[in-house]
């Protein structure tokens, strides 16, 4: 996660290479308008006005400019610069004849690399936007900044990620904007969070279980609690996943990155709020000292839970860090998770769904999505299927006989550790793009983050 501001500068005249807008319907009005050498080199670069189309336009004697294909000049998105800022080569640039607006985040994010194991990384250097909406920059180049904190977490290895490396990632960040830190870690999880030590107690020592928790603002501000999925690997436990179903499970934390980046944004920007963050950060690993199927755990809220799966851990850790942050009373909770596979196959990758316990709370949560081009999807808290974590011995269980409702189910079960009377919100994010998109790289990746902001922002900002 590098400076983000760096990459756009507020305009004040200075030498900067053209960007040209075009748009499919507009694109044969302006062509009939351009000089021959201009219609022959787009010609021959097969350029036809299509979204994420460049083309190279020679200047009148020397120089060039360049010709971007956008869905729709009238409304730009945050993705329309995104292809432009892979591709072009190192220098400055600034939009022909307007603001890049929302643009301007595609250009920061279309420079991103995760190169950290690469013998010869890219060497191309910055391409710098300018913009004549300098207020846009700082607001921007932070949610840029969050988005590849999320990104650089999920996409580093669980062989150099664990519990102890998520709590230097919290301690940094505690120490960038002022933020107080407390852990609670191995056996001394057994009273006080005995779902965690449960998840977290196969791992070796050096990876051994935790809560992370990070305070921060003012006490007389409203309390706000953020809580992320911090499984560093998850191999599923006894109940082990095969070997495809365990490739990507570096992700399994991408909750925490998620959670971690949010923090960020509300402590960066001065947010009024008492920031309540907290991590449970846990290997499932298998070993001796795992937790069976069958095995009955105490929960901090005192349900009892019987394990039907061991590789439905995520809401066992969760369960215990909701608890927590209820007994401080937040105004409002919001969780994420990489938590069900189920989530996937309902929504498939691009669309996380939501749940929430507020109607007007998951509305703020779908309108900040809609507003920011990162859309959510609100799942139902069915109760009727609170049936299927019924158990004969326990309180619950924590997953049903059945793999239908999933995503659902596990939300419920989430819902046991929140207190009705506090607006709690659920994202089951995915953390991670099968296929690259302009912007948007293969890989760890934020989904769910900007609307999360969005609604902050507008609940909260003075």
């Amino acid at each position: 996660m590098n400076d983000m501001s760096a990459l756009v500068h507020p305009a004040k005249g200075q030498p900067a290479t053209l960007l040209h807008l075009v748009d499919k319907k507009g694109f044969d009005t302006w062509l009939g308008g351009q000089p021959e050498r201009v219609r022959q080199a787009v010609a021959a670069q097969g350029f036809k006005g299509e979204g994420f189309q460049l083309a190279i336009l020679p200047g009148e004697k020397e120089g060039w400019s360049a010709l971007l294909g956008v869905a729709n000049v009238d409304e730009l998105s945050p993705w329309c610069l995104a292809k432009a800022a892979e591709t072009l080569p190192e220098g400055t640039y600034r939009v022909a004849d307007r603001s890049p607006g929302p643009a301007v985040l595609g250009w920061l994010l279309g420079q991103y690399r995760f190169e950290r194991y690469k013998k010869e990384p890219s060497k191309k250097g910055p391409r710098i936007l300018l913009t004549d909406d300098p207020a846009r920059i700082d607001e921007t180049a932070l949610i840029a900044e969050a988005t590849n904190l999320v990104r650089d977490l999920v996409n580093i290895p669980a062989g150099e990620l664990g519990p102890a490396e998520l709590q230097k990632a919290a301690e940094a960040l505690a120490s960038e904007c002022g933020a107080s830190v407390a852990v609670t870690s191995g056996a001394d999880l057994a009273a006080g969070y005995p779902m965690i030590h449960a998840v977290g107690m196969a791992a070796t020592a050096e990876r051994a279980p935790r809560l992370i928790e990070l305070e921060w603002g003012d006490p007389r501000n409203p309390r706000l609690a953020i809580v992320g999925k911090g499984v560093v690997f998850d191999s599923g436990g006894l109940d082990i996943k095969p070997a495809a179903g365990m490739r990507l499970m570096k992700k399994d934390m991408g909750g925490a990155a998620h959670a971690l980046a949010l923090a960020r944004l509300v402590m960066k920007s001065r947010l009024p709020v008492r920031l309540h963050l907290l991590i449970p950060a846990v290997e499932n690993a298998i070993s001796g000292a795992a937790f069976r199927p069958g095995d009955v755990l105490r929960s901090r809220k005192g349900l009892t839970v019987e394990i039907g799966n061991t590789d439905a851990e995520g809401r066992l850790i969760l369960g215990d860090a909701l608890s927590k942050a209820a007994e401080d009373k937040p105004e409002l909770i919001l969780d994420f998770a990489t938590l069900t596979g189920a989530a996937r196959i309902a929504l498939g990758p691009d669309l996380p769904p939501v749940f929430a316990n507020r109607d007007d709370l998951a509305e703020d949560l779908l309108k900040g999505g809609e507003a920011v081009s990162d859309p959510v999807w609100r799942m139902p808290l069915w109760k009727h299927y609170e049936e299927m974590l019924a158990s004969d011995i326990a309180d619950l269980g924590n997953a049903a006989d059945s793999p239908m409702a999933g995503s659902v189910t596990a939300a419920l079960f989430l819902q046991k550790f929140v207190p009705d009377e506090i607006a709690w919100a659920h994202f089951d994010t995915f953390a991670w793009r099968p296929a690259a998109k302009p912007g948007r790289p293969k890989g760890g990746d934020a989904l769910g983050l900007r609307a999360a902001w969005q609604m902050l922002r507008a609940r909260y900002r003075k």
